[in-house]
């Protein structure tokens, strides 16, 4: 910011890296969840290991999270004058 960007960029770009990590995390644990389907089949019960309410609802969950997680930091940054925060250094 202190070198011109504007503000909606720089939240752009910090939600583009964090929500990219998070879908690439997604995406390894809904693979290894899979392949590990055998070994909880016997530790589950009243449901089953392909249930797809459960896998919608946690990857929902998790996404929402880690958006939130991603967007309040970058928008309590966003608002700080870069001109405040030079001289403060």
């Amino acid at each position: 910011m202190a070198l011109g960007a504007q503000r909606e960029s720089v939240l752009g770009l910090v939600l583009r890296e964090g929500m990219t990590v998070v879908g690439i995390g997604i995406g390894v644990g809904l693979v290894t969840a899979s392949a590990l389907m055998q070994v909880v089949r016997s530790l589950l019960f009243g449901i089953t290991p392909t249930d797809p309410l459960t896998f919608g609802l946690i990857t929902t969950l998790v996404g929402t999270v880690a958006f939130l997680a991603c967007w309040l930091p970058a928008r309590r940054a966003a608002k700080v004058d870069p001109m405040v925060a030079l001289r403060y250094e």
